[in-house]
């Protein structure tokens, strides 16, 4: 097994700030050619994932970043000290994308010989892809063998009479991909384990990679449910690794805002230690952008260094039966907040240009088609609203579920009281009763006084129709917040 890279940068668009190198504010084409490089050499990232879902793809990408800084990857061999993981479209979910994920994987064969060209040897600088959404073993395996059967394997075809396709165009290499699953919701996330399992059933393999999500999860399950689902499937994971001996190695992906995992440089340290099986953690836009560098860097490099242990244990009976309850009610109020919500989230600023993938909403087919923004215009729309999501369904948690959930979730009253900062304690959206239940717990945190101002008059404005500094006003609250979304 490679050296398993710790810091993932990705392309998630929660950032408030615009990047000093970006052509406008909205990241696009080669604006991702040079973050890629930038996560790499200021930021200290040693991978970075490269997204082809939703947009116009560039799969020159490894042809591009060894062309425009040669001195740098000839230094830093890309695929060995550093690596570039693609995220493709799911078929099975994202129908109108799913032939993307053929190109996507052709072009993998391509950039191999790129990189030979370059470096003068065997090299492989792709060979990992992630599917999201995945639900099940056969959605990893036919990404498995799809390339190894029909893009690697044609090569030994001859033409009638003549040569084989790989005399003719020549070999095709990496002979096999590794495909990391992505586990987004929690039904699938606490079986994340079994999925793994029965995949890995037929593989001669010694180390996989396994994706768990907290932006979607928490969205369609709330703080708590996706918080506890990542702990089930982590000490789940860890007992398949010691059952099977094969070296489990999860991945968390995590945003800045405590909603969407609450990893930022100034929470790094408190985040590595409430994870220690976690060996690669994702540094989101707004980890990125809207913290200064030498913060970012210092962040990247604990979180390289420290040591990779054993999962927490969890009762995981009872883990499910809160997320059960607890997601029922969360569920519940969001349904009754969407007009507020997709009212907002019309003013959200774009970060990014592409149309982000499906996601697995649970709204739209359990609760009468409720449609919603994704994750972090979501989470945005809310905290404009002065009803950080984080705060959502908490009065349904019982005095012995706060105490279970601290338990097993120790930043739980560090997350909230973070949220809580930006919260208007007065708005319409705080009912009573998540207000009596937030103080009878003791969390009671004083409102931020410019961002609380910044939330009355974005509300005020939509209320008088007066919409036009609405994206203005949304994004100097996501500064103050330090993330978007």
């Amino acid at each position: 097994m490679r050296a398993v890279p710790h810091c993932m940068s990705t392309q998630h668009p929660d950032n408030a700030s615009v990047p000093f190198f970006a052509a406008s504010s909205v990241l696009a084409g080669e604006d991702e050619i040079r973050e890629a490089y930038y996560a790499y050499t200021h930021l200290g990232c040693d991978e970075q994932m490269w997204d082809v879902e939703g947009k116009e793809i560039d799969t020159y990408v490894v042809k591009k970043l060894l062309s425009y800084y040669p001195e740098y990857f000839h230094e830093q061999v890309l695929g060995e000290d550093l690596r570039l993981t693609l995220r493709v479209p799911n078929p099975t979910v994202e129908t109108a994308e799913a032939k993307i994920l053929l190109e996507t994987l052709e072009s993998i064969p391509r950039s191999y010989d790129a990189a030979r060209l370059f470096y003068g040897r065997d090299v492989a600088p792709i060979f990992e892809v992630i599917l999201p959404m995945t639900t099940s073993a056969r959605d990893i395996d036919r990404i498995y063998h799809y390339y190894t059967d029909h893009i690697v394997g044609r090569q030994h075809a001859r033409f009638p009479g003549d040569i084989t396709i790989a005399e003719w165009i020549g070999e095709f290499l990496p002979e096999r991909i590794e495909v990391i699953p992505l586990f987004e919701d929690v039904p699938n996330m606490v079986r994340a384990a079994d999925i793994v399992e029965e995949y890995l059933a037929d593989k001669d393999v010694t180390d996989q990679r396994v994706f768990l999500a907290r932006s979607d999860t928490a969205m369609n399950y709330g703080l708590v449910a996706a918080a506890l689902s990542n702990k089930v499937a982590l000490a789940r994971l860890g007992e398949l690794a010691e059952r099977t001996g094969v070296g489990i190695h999860p991945i968390l992906g995590m945003g800045s805002a405590p909603f969407r995992g609450g990893l930022s440089p100034a929470t790094a340290t408190r985040v590595g230690m409430e994870y220690p099986s976690v060996v690669t953690f994702s540094i989101q836009s707004a980890f990125k952008f809207d913290y200064p560098v030498a913060e970012v860097r210092a962040a990247c490099e604990y979180l390289k260094a420290r040591d990779i242990g054993p999962p927490r244990a969890v009762d995981i009976d009872r883990a499910l039966e809160i997320i059960e309850r607890y997601s029922r009610a969360y569920r519940a109020r969001v349904v009754e907040l969407a007009p507020q919500i997709n009212q907002m989230a019309k003013y959200v600023p774009k970060r990014r240009a592409r149309k982000l993938h499906i996601g697995l909403f649970g709204y739209a087919r359990e609760l009468g088609g409720v449609a919603l923004p994704r994750a972090i215009s979501f989470t945005c729309a809310l905290y404009s609203l002065g009803l950080p999501p984080e705060l959502i369904a908490f009065e349904a948690l019982t005095e012995s579920d706060l105490i279970f959930v601290q338990e097993v979730y120790p930043s739980f009253a560090a997350k909230l009281n973070d949220a809580l900062r930006y919260a208007d304690p007065d708005g319409p959206l705080m009912t009573a009763p998540l207000r009596d239940a937030l103080v009878t717990a003791g969390f009671d945190a004083v409102p931020d006084a410019e961002h609380l101002d910044l939330v009355r008059r974005m509300r005020e404005n939509l209320e008088q129709g007066q919409t036009a500094n609405m994206s203005d006003l949304v994004t100097r609250a996501g500064l103050a917040r330090r993330f978007l979304g």
